[in-house]
């Protein structure tokens, strides 16, 4: 987009936005959205420092945030008050089990044969530790789970290495998404060969010997072994002595713990509607953060974004058509217990839509949605406002890992999406901080998602449903 063009439009939008209420009087019932609440809305957060503001709070003073931390349940307590004091109707919490897995001070990968080599490692989330004198083997190597299988009983008492470099980008078939299962599933499926341990070719895109963690998922009916992620440059090195003939043996030593669960809390906020209070329109983000950063982008960025949206509509003349609701979910980067207990809890509620925002502060581009027939259509106009910062997209398929679990209800999916080009250098690693993140882009994602929220609270219509699920096998 033009840069003179972009700031003509934002000044006019901020203009408009310090204006005051363009009308006072209510709008009549069965009245869409006037024209002059796009402006108000998209302008209010391009004006408003507000969402960086309380990033820096929450990077710098409360930092990482993993599932059974003293800094998640801070963070908990510091957005519920937060919201109270910026005027939100409505906040609260609501206590879940998550699982409490804390990193240990010791977490080392070193090549041993044909040489000594210190390497670029993170533990996986939830990893087992390895015995206290550590564990050393040689490495076999795959690079999906078919070539694991082919190896068969010549696993059995090896480190098993998943080798698959990382495209950006979604959709791509060799993007995050193509990795994402070996790290997840890949220590059980290697145990069930023989393996001692498992390495996985780090799944980001920026190869600085900058490890990505993430969480696994063991089976239960398998051995645990211990589980780290190594830089992409060692697993590279790796992959080329063994391809040369060589023999490579590693060395792991990490003392991980796995504690009892402990409590944590969603945290709720909420605009009760005017004239359809028990119709919901959904907006979410996820509180915890892995360990390593202060998960910045991920998803502190989206946490800030559902605060500011809430902040700036309670502000707005009028109240909402119907209940615009803010969900801070807890625990989504180590077992979604956060999303599912809130499916559970609310089940009996109307959710006309449930969007979420978790793919970091980078250029908004438009959101995808999943509904009925004529979703995409519906959702079209809503977002052509969003033309002005280059949001006004509507991309088939939508949804998040939170609001996912309400899908079964019928209710409309959407995903506040972003250019990711960039995401993967930086989600899941040490490198997810503050300064990362651009505070011009930040207000754009949340006019993005407070101008949605505002306009699927205030239209006259909403959008078309799901079908039941024994109906939407293929979607």
């Amino acid at each position: 987009m033009n840069l003179a063009r972009f700031s003509s439009r934002v000044a006019i939008f901020a203009a408009l936005a310090l204006t005051g209420p363009v009308t006072t009087a209510t709008p009549p019932a069965g009245s869409d959205p006037l024209p002059q609440d796009a402006p108000r809305v998209i302008g209010a957060a391009l004006t408003s420092t507000g969402a960086y503001d309380k990033l820096t709070y929450l990077c710098d003073r409360i930092g990482h945030r993993l599932s059974g931390s003293t800094g998640l349940e801070r963070a908990v307590a510091w957005t519920a008050e937060r919201m109270e004091q910026e005027g939100v109707p409505k906040v609260w919490t609501d206590p879940v089990e998550v699982p409490h897995w804390v990193r240990g001070d010791v977490e080392e990968v070193a090549m041993v044969v044909p040489r000594e080599q210190r390497m670029a490692v993170t533990s996986l989330g939830g990893s087992v530790p390895t015995p206290a004198e550590g564990l050393e083997a040689e490495v076999v190597i795959a690079h999906d789970f078919d070539e694991l299988d082919a190896l068969g009983e010549s696993v059995r008492g090896k480190i098993v290495l998943f080798h698959k470099p990382i495209e950006s980008g979604w959709g791509s078939p060799n993007g995050y998404g193509s990795g994402a299962g070996l790290r997840v599933r890949g220590p059980s499926r290697a145990a069930a060969l023989g393996a001692v341990g498992m390495l996985i070719r780090s799944l980001g895109t920026a190869d600085y010997r900058l490890p990505h963690t993430g969480a696994l998922r063991y089976d239960d009916t398998q051995p645990k072994i211990p589980a780290a992620a190594i830089a992409a440059e060692d697993s590279d090195q790796i992959h080329r002595l063994i391809d040369a003939g060589e023999t490579v043996r590693v060395r792991m030593n990490m003392n991980n713990r796995i504690l009892p669960d402990a409590i944590s809390h969603n945290v709720l906020g909420e605009i009760p509607g005017r004239e359809r209070p028990d119709e919901v329109v959904l907006i979410g983000a996820h509180l915890d953060s892995w360990d390593v950063g202060c998960g910045a982008h991920d998803d502190g960025a989206g946490v800030v974004a559902v605060m500011e949206t809430l902040r700036i509509l309670a502000a707005m003349d009028r109240a909402p058509r119907r209940t615009i609701r803010g969900v801070l979910f807890t625990n989504e980067e180590n077992g979604l217990r956060g999303g599912t207990a809130y499916a559970e809890r609310y089940a009996d509620v109307v959710h006309v839509s449930a969007a979420e925002m978790d793919s970091g502060a980078f250029p908004p581009v438009g959101y995808g949605v999943s509904g009925g027939d004529g979703a995409v259509e519906f959702l079209e106009p809503i977002l052509a406002p969003l033309a002005v910062i280059g949001a006004d997209t509507v991309f088939d398929r939508g949804g998040g890992a939170d609001i996912g679990p309400l899908r079964k209800y019928g209710t409309p999916m959407l995903a506040h999406r972003v250019d990711v080009e960039d995401y993967f250098d930086y989600h899941h690693t040490a490198a997810d901080t503050l300064d990362k993140v651009d505070p011009r882009e930040l207000q754009k994602n949340v006019a993005s998602m407070a101008w949605v929220a505002w306009a699927l609270a205030e239209s006259e219509g909403t959008l078309p449903r799901l079908p039941p699920p024994d109906e939407a096998a293929g979607d």
